[in-house]
Formats: structure tokens, C-alpha cells, sequence
């Protein structure tokens, strides 16, 4: 399950590499800010009193300051933690970028966000169509063009090729092959799984299953009576078994604004002309952007 594996794919066998940016947000303004190197750095959405966290540096990380975190949180447990405006604007410039390099392996591209991505490299000629060497090119093509990092995984599939991708970071990789997938995932939390959240992970616990290889002990039926259709997907994903296709035309399924304001609202009143703000400013993104897609 390393770069240096012996193994291979078959010609037959589906090929999907997921890429994830390194701390995107922070690691594009630490490029352009390299004294910043090797302070903790957090970009957040607003002011430090009153903003969320959107990504930190790895340095930031290690005080326990993580994305979605209130930047007054942030700041007490890192007093000299460096806050960076947000660049919505640069982000997707850079993101452009990195598609480009991704369409010169392949055409097949199913964007996540601006810093996540599903690559189908099944019928790519690059690389002799090795995933693996593709996978090392692209990130290393990222680093060299860009000056940031990127880790990837690659797999058969789209769940397992994101669980992989997860696991060398940062500026890492790893490949699961088939042979290998009930080794690497039976002692993976339930958690890791798509759609497993705190009420769903509560649930299972209390029918004692915490890892993959518990859940694997249950028949398909009975997660079906307890979670219903996604009983189906749990019995599937625990296996490590996922048919979904990349999408290189995937619609957004949704669609969101917010406001971050410096003094509590406390009346009514104030909160439905706020609400009336920030659905005036949905109406506008929605408008001009039914469909969002890299072109």
C-alpha cells in the first residue's frame, strides 16, 4: 500500500485517484507570505473576535485549532496564532490551475470543493496507466508550478480512494489495491464511513459496533430495519465495495450564504432584517450561478 508496492492494477480494473490540497486557504497565503513559514496561520471568515475558522496551516494544528472553530476559541489556545483574511478570488484562480493539470492525465474530473477532487484515470495512457505514477506526477507538477502541496489517494473506488487519501497527509500519498482493502479498513471507525455522523455513530455503538469489522458482522436486513435504505450503503461501504461514478459534470446540490456580525443580535426584529440580508444576497449567488462546474 505504498508507492513502492509491487503490485499493480489490472487493465480492467476501475482507477480513481482523490486529491486533497494541504491546508488550501493557508498554504496558498503562506506561499505568498513565506516569512509566515513556520508560525501558526489560520485564515478565517471574519475578524478574530467574531469569525470561524475556515483552514489553518499544520502548524496551527498542532494547538488543537481546527476548521469551524470561533476565532476568539482559536486564539486562546494559540495567543500568537497569525489571522489571514479570506481570498475567495486567489483560491479560485489557484484551483483553476490545478484543474489544468489534472486534465492533462484526464478529462474524467468530478470537483468536491475548490481543493478536492475525483480523477477517473481508468483509460489514461499516461504513466503506462499506472494511477499510482500518475498520482506522484500530478502532485509533484502541483508543487512545482504552484509552490503548495497536495496528498492523494488511489483505489478502485471513490470511497476508498478519499479514506487513502486521508491517510499520508500532508504532501503524501497511498494506494490501496484490491488484495489489500479488508486489511486496511477492518479496524477503521465506523465514522470514516460517507454519511456516518454523531447520531448515526451513536446508533451503532449502541449495537456495538465501532469499527468496519463489526459492522461487517451484521446482515444487511437488519441494518435495513434499523437505518433503513442507508442500512444498504453501510453493509456496502464496510466492505469497501462503492459503484458510484466520478461525475466530470456534477451539479452542486446546494448552495449557501453567510453573515458573521461583531455584536450579538438580541431581538427579533433585528434578526428577520438580517435573515432578509442574507436571503437578498442567496437570491443574487443563485441567480448567478445556477450550475457550478470547472470549465
Amino acid at each position: 500500500m505504498s508507492i513502492h508496492n509491487k503490485k499493480s492494477f489490472s487493465k480492467n480494473q476501475r482507477k480513481i485517484i482523490h486529491v486533497d490540497m494541504d491546508s488550501f486557504y493557508a498554504s496558498v497565503e503562506i506561499r505568498d507570505k513565506p516569512h509566515l513559514r513556520e508560525l501558526p496561520v489560520a485564515v478565517a471568515g471574519s475578524s478574530e473576535t467574531r469569525g470561524v475558522i475556515t483552514t489553518c496551516n499544520y502548524v496551527a494544528r498542532k494547538f488543537g485549532i481546527r476548521s469551524a472553530m470561533a476565532s476568539v476559541v482559536a486564539k486562546k489556545l494559540c495567543p500568537n496564532l497569525v489571522f489571514l483574511p479570506v481570498n475567495m478570488e486567489k483560491y479560485r484562480s489557484v484551483s483553476r490551475e490545478i484543474h489544468d493539470i489534472f486534465k492533462c492525465y484526464t478529462r474524467i474530473i468530478e470537483p468536491i470543493s475548490l481543493d478536492e477532487a475525483y480523477l477517473d484515470v481508468s483509460d489514461s495512457d499516461y504513466c503506462n496507466n499506472d494511477p499510482v505514477m500518475m498520482a506522484l506526477q500530478i502532485r509533484r507538477k502541483i508543487f512545482d508550478d504552484l509552490k503548495i502541496t497536495a496528498s492523494a489517494g488511489i483505489a478502485t473506488n471513490k470511497f476508498l480512494a478519499k479514506l487513502a487519501s486521508e491517510w499520508n497527509k500532508p504532501n503524501g500519498q497511498l494506494v490501496i489495491y484490491d488484495d489489500d482493502i479488508q486489511d486496511f479498513i477492518c479496524k477503521l471507525p465506523v465514522r470514516k464511513i460517507n454519511g456516518v455522523g454523531e447520531k448515526t455513530e451513536k446508533k451503532l455503538l449502541d449495537i456495538g459496533v465501532k469499527y468496519f469489522s463489526d459492522l461487517q458482522k451484521i446482515k444487511m436486513n437488519e441494518l435495513i430495519k434499523v437505518f433503513g435504505k442507508y442500512g444498504e450503503n453501510l453493509y456496502e461501504l464496510c466492505r469497501g465495495k462503492d459503484n458510484r461514478q466520478v461525475e466530470n459534470n456534477r451539479i452542486s446540490k446546494s448552495l449557501s450564504v453567510e453573515d458573521t456580525y461583531f455584536d450579538d443580535i438580541n431581538s427579533v426584529k433585528e434578526s428577520v432584517a438580517g435573515l432578509k440580508k442574507i436571503y437578498e444576497k442567496l437570491l443574487l449567488r443563485l441567480n448567478s450561478k445556477k450550475k457550478i462546474r470547472f470549465q
